[in-house]
């Protein structure tokens, strides 16, 4: 469970947690306030995690971790190949490769441990799909306050432009997640005609300890993540980056991390 905790990037990138279609927005009449676009925002993930009549896709997903030593200097680095199915509002994930070969059995295992943290993240069973894909939930949304900034475009498409932070007093910590969403706020791009999120950038505003800093502490996180819209309703991940530093035990940590999503295909009903 300790080395679990240190696997955030897997996580963080639920929060949010660039190829977004050039239709203009339909939008018209006043603009809602930032908590209403929110709550909108929230049914459009709920409904879409419950439709089951959408069409399908799969995509190749290439994930790049690199462990900086002090200097910056590269000490590790691991490209994950993934093939990504989504189906009725469901992300499935299979390894294809790690570093230009086959998985072997510690990276299956290593996988199966993070795929464990996101459904963990979701609240859901431990096997099967989870909701990557549509990740705001009612509980997630209620640990902010929210303030929008302005309406802009992405792509052509009008955007609400809405900062997150903390609500005062931070909410009930119950897992380690709680301790790290209560120190995160950030920027979400919110579609004005759909309710998506089409991009998030999230920082950490504070340094987290865990277990009072015995097992070590997490004193930056910077991840940016974009949304593609494939067809009305269905968005996909797209591209990610983050960057983290802390210390685990008595050993710095700085790890840089970049996903990018190509060859978004439609499933068609033979597969």
């Amino acid at each position: 469970m300790i080395v679990s905790q240190w696997k955030l990037g897997g996580i963080v990138a639920c929060l949010g947690l660039g190829l977004l279609s050039a239709r203009s927005s339909t939008q018209t009449g006043p603009t809602p306030s930032a908590d209403a676009i929110i709550q909108k925002a929230v049914e459009r993930a709920s409904n879409a995690r419950l439709n089951a009549s959408w069409p399908g896709y799969t995509y190749k997903k290439v994930n790049i971790t690199e462990e900086l030593d002090s200097k910056g200097r590269v000490k590790q680095r691991k490209e994950r190949v993934f093939q990504v199915y989504f189906r009725s509002g469901t992300t499935y994930v299979k390894l294809l490769e790690v570093n230009g070969r086959a998985p072997a059995e510690a990276d299956r295992r290593f996988q199966a441990e993070t795929q464990s943290n996101v459904h963990q993240f979701f609240g859901q069973p431990a096997a099967g799909g989870d909701n990557r894909e549509n990740f705001l939930t009612a509980e997630l949304a209620a640990r902010f306050e929210y303030n929008l900034l302005k309406v802009s475009q992405v792509n052509g498409r009008a955007t609400y432009v809405i900062a997150f932070d903390p609500k005062n007093p931070p909410p009930s910590e119950h897992r380690v997640m709680d301790r790290l969403l209560n120190h995160i706020s950030g920027t979400l791009w919110i579609d004005a005609d759909e309710y998506e999120i089409a991009r998030a950038d999230i920082q950490l505003g504070a340094e987290v300890d865990f277990l009072g800093g015995i097992v070590g502490c997490l004193h930056k996180l910077a991840y940016s993540m974009t949304r593609v819209r494939m067809a009305e309703g269905i968005w996909l991940h797209s591209e990610s980056t983050g960057n983290f530093e802390g210390r685990k035990l008595l050993d710095p940590m700085r790890i840089k991390m970049k996903s990018e999503s190509t060859n978004f295909r439609l499933i068609t009903a033979s597969r």
